[in-house]
């Protein structure tokens, strides 16, 4: 008994699905269906982005080509994306990479992931909203900036010039609605999201009316401007820095992940979130792809406004009215952000309550709402807070972290959960029994690792059709491996990619080295068995397509300044002090309680 509890066994702990494998009773209230899930992954993700982001990269990083490097960020995101589907299709509860890491990898790394997605939505709330107060100040000529900063002055380093009432108010608003019921506020957010997509329709057309296909190969010698134009043509910065402007576009498409979290108030959930995840990340694409293709069209790539460039583009054309029609855009998409960002939040944080890895306060819901209506107050405020203290500049440095942390983790998920041994209760009952004392481990205990059996089924020499134990570790050591050459790789390339750019032997042999070792763990990932039972929803070309989504998640975190990970460390420390001290001893308790309620269990009741 001791040493079934030991540190690592207690660390690595999974969360137990219900035995007959179904998603069980909801105390949240089944409302949302694929269009409100279709709805609330693209307001939450064609924020005022959209209406600034494509203008901003073209002009300082890929010109023309700017919609190629959308069109590579759509892929880079779909790769995440179809993660995100198969989960949400296999594991429907609310929590979103939460869950699915406590499933397959263990309570630790799912306490992290957790802790991260309430940074994420904290700091997207807190940075649309003042972002809105932002925007209606620059229509207002400062008057709101202004006035703030006389009643309200701080003047501390770390924190705003002015406390923002405004931000401060609108969080509060928006969380108060979320906590009295999800349907009326999901109809709100279909609304404004059908009108940004209205508008940015407009914008689409009407751009494509003053088209000038001359702009996308312009001539830099016919060309007198101060501002750095490049070559000229369609790639005027190079296919260099398309691939850059593509980075930066990734970010673009953050935000159809809360789609995830709500697992628990969709009907038809293993349905409806793989459909809805896929079918807003199109949506999302063909808007970012349809503005940003217009947008260099209309005006050249140099001549572009980084902080307004749509209503710039109108102007330079002569029509003001259409002008002022996607300034209002810009405040609709904001406010369908605004409750993308904040709806998931309060989901997270009572997914982690029912587990007990924080104050079980949280996870109480409304018998009338059926809603978390604690977890959203008590979110609202603490977000709201943030909103009114710091600036958006100190915001945004922490946005992304979280976001990429996620993404890495669902698609480790993916790679261990198809090459998992387990089986399911509806397909082969009665088979692969374990007891409840040792559902914590993959290994039972009449399984013997042996230096000759490791080797053998490294190789898979005999041939084995069925995951096992073995297997199943040899995988997972074999994930951990190439997370480790792609941070290996990522920061070779950051570090010396002048010196491979002019052929250094060293440079270039050590990255073929790494790159060699990549493809030899993924080709021995590729010899295990694998699961083959049909789902609803399943990631093709599995270990391929995690293992590049593992890649470029790694890449963008480590473009990340120290700053930021200065920031990300204090916060660990704040929630590690609440695991190890609170969630730590009441999830072993609340584990404790499930086993003695269940006698015996499958692999199967983990997944």
């Amino acid at each position: 008994m001791v040493r079934q509890f030991s540190p690592w066994k207690v660390l690595t702990r999974r969360k137990h699905l219900q035995p007959d494998g179904s998603e069980g009773e909801s105390k949240l209230n089944r409302v949302l269906g694929l269009w409100d899930l279709t709805a609330l992954g693209v307001g939450s993700t064609l924020g005022a982005g959209v209406y600034v982001l494509a203008g901003q990269i073209a002009k300082d990083q890929a010109g023309p080509s700017v919609m190629i490097s959308f069109a590579i960020a759509a892929l880079a995101s779909l790769l995440a994306g179809v993660c995100y589907a198969e989960f949400g299709a296999r594991v429907p509860k609310a929590g979103s990479a939460y869950v699915y890491s406590y499933v397959c990898i263990g309570e630790f790394v799912a306490f992290v992931i957790g802790w991260n997605l309430i940074l994420e939505y904290v700091i997207g709330t807190a940075s649309v909203c003042r972002g809105i107060s932002l925007y209606l100040d620059s229509l207002l000529n400062d008057t709101l900036k202004n006035t703030f900063a006389e009643v309200a002055p701080m003047n501390v380093s770390f924190l705003g010039s002015y406390f923002d009432f405004l931000a401060f108010g609108l969080v509060v608003v928006f969380g108060v609605a979320l906590a009295f019921g999800v349907e009326t506020s999901t109809m709100a957010n279909n609304f404004v999201t059908c009108l940004n997509i209205f508008i940015l329709g407009f914008v689409i057309i009407a751009g494509a009316i003053k088209a000038d296909f001359s702009n996308w190969s312009v001539d830099p010698s016919t060309v007198s401007t101060n501002s750095t134009i490049g070559s000229g043509g369609f790639f005027p910065y190079g296919f260099e820095g398309t691939l850059r402007g593509a980075a930066t576009c990734f970010f673009g498409f953050v935000g159809f992940d809360c789609i995830a979290t709500t697992g628990e108030e969709v009907r038809n959930p293993r349905k409806n979130i793989p459909k809805s995840i896929l079918l807003s990340l199109l949506i999302i694409f063909l808007c970012y792809f349809g503005v940003s293709t217009v947008l260099t069209l209309m005006l050249p790539y140099y001549l572009q406004d980084a902080n307004a460039p749509l209503p710039y583009a109108f102007e330079y054309v002569g029509w003001p009215v259409a002008m002022w029609i996607v300034t209002v855009g810009g405040l609709v998409g904001l406010m369908a952000s605004l409750f993308g960002a904040l709806f998931p939040l309060p989901r997270v944080m009572y997914s982690m309550a029912q587990d007990g890895l924080l104050f079980r306060f949280l996870g109480k819901v409304s018998p009338r709402f059926r809603v978390p209506v604690t977890g959203s107050i008590v979110a609202a405020l603490f977000t709201a807070a943030i909103a009114g203290l710091f600036d958006l500049a100190q915001l945004v440095s922490l946005l992304s972290i979280g976001t990429l942390l996620a993404y890495s983790v669902v698609a480790i998920s993916i790679m261990l959960l198809r090459y998992m041994d387990y089986c399911d209760v509806e397909e082969c009952p009665g088979q692969r029994e374990v007891r409840a004392s040792e559902t914590t481990s993959l290994t039972s205990s009449t399984e013997r690792f042996t230096f000759g059996s490791v080797c053998t089924q490294l190789f898979n020499v005999h041939r084995v059709q069925e995951p096992n134990a073995i297997s199943s570790r040899i995988v997972g050591v074999l994930a951990t491996l190439f997370c480790l050459l792609s941070l290996g790789i990522g920061v070779l390339i950051m570090q010396a990619h002048h010196l491979i750019a002019s052929k250094e032997i060293w440079a270039l042999t050590l990255l073929s080295i790494l790159v060699l070792l990549v493809f030899l763990v993924i080709l021995l990932i590729c010899l295990q068995p694998r699961e083959a039972r049909r789902r609803l929803f399943r990631v093709p070309f599995v270990p391929i397509v995690p293992a590049i989504s593992i890649f470029i998640n790694i890449y963008l975190m480590l473009q990340l300044d120290s700053w930021t990970w200065i920031r990300f460390g204090v916060w660990m420390i704040v929630g590690l002090s609440i695991y190890f001290f609170y969630g730590l001893p009441n999830s072993y308790r609340e584990m404790k309680r499930q086993r003695a309620g269940w006698q015996k269990l499958k692999y199967s009741d983990r997944l």
